[in-house]
């Protein structure tokens, strides 16, 4: 299994906002020709599979709309993220990420795409805490928390060097 760095999570959040031109993750998914289909699932609130080269998003059909949002993102992560690795179903509670790698890294994706930096920034400055941020940004406490870790991450980490050598 492939893991993704930080930062490169990061790049392909921003990457797909802009050419989606959109944070909707329902606009996400048509851009990338992600079918999204509903389920009645009891527990599960979403899955993404690849089936005969098709992209499916299977999701729970009874969410509130900003779970709806949080989950659509965080499989729109696995979709960029690990495609190869969705030939296989393996059934995870979203925030359960118990040392899983990969949930962790569609999780991440998730919060960059829905939390602008500049907002959750703006509101860290004005003194609120992760709980009022995730709920004047309709979001979830523990996406909030990913979001800032990721944020400090990045401030406290040197840019990424080129890695030609020193000839260049």
């Amino acid at each position: 299994m492939f893991l993704n760095r930080s930062v490169d999570i990061v790049k392909k959040a921003r990457r797909i906002v802009k050419l989606a031109g959109s944070r909707d993750p329902e606009i996400i998914a048509d851009y990338l020709g992600i079918i999204i289909m509903p389920c009645a699932f009891s527990m599960q609130k979403g899955a993404y599979k690849v089936i005969k080269r098709k992209r499916f998003i299977f999701i729970k059909e009874d969410l509130c709309p900003e779970l709806r949002r949080i989950v659509l993102l965080h499989e729109i992560g696995h979709d960029v993220l690990h495609r190869q690795e969705a030939r296989t179903f393996q059934e995870f509670s979203i925030f359960d990420i118990k040392g899983d790698r990969m949930e962790y890294e569609a999780n991440s994706f998730a919060a960059e795409v829905a939390l602008p930096d500049e907002e959750v920034l703006e509101k860290l400055r004005l003194g609120l805490d992760v709980e009022t941020i995730a709920k004047q940004m309709a979001s979830h406490t523990q996406l909030v928390a990913i979001k800032l870790e990721g944020l400090e991450r990045r401030k406290s980490s040197p840019p990424p060097q080129n890695n030609r050598g020193p000839l260049g």
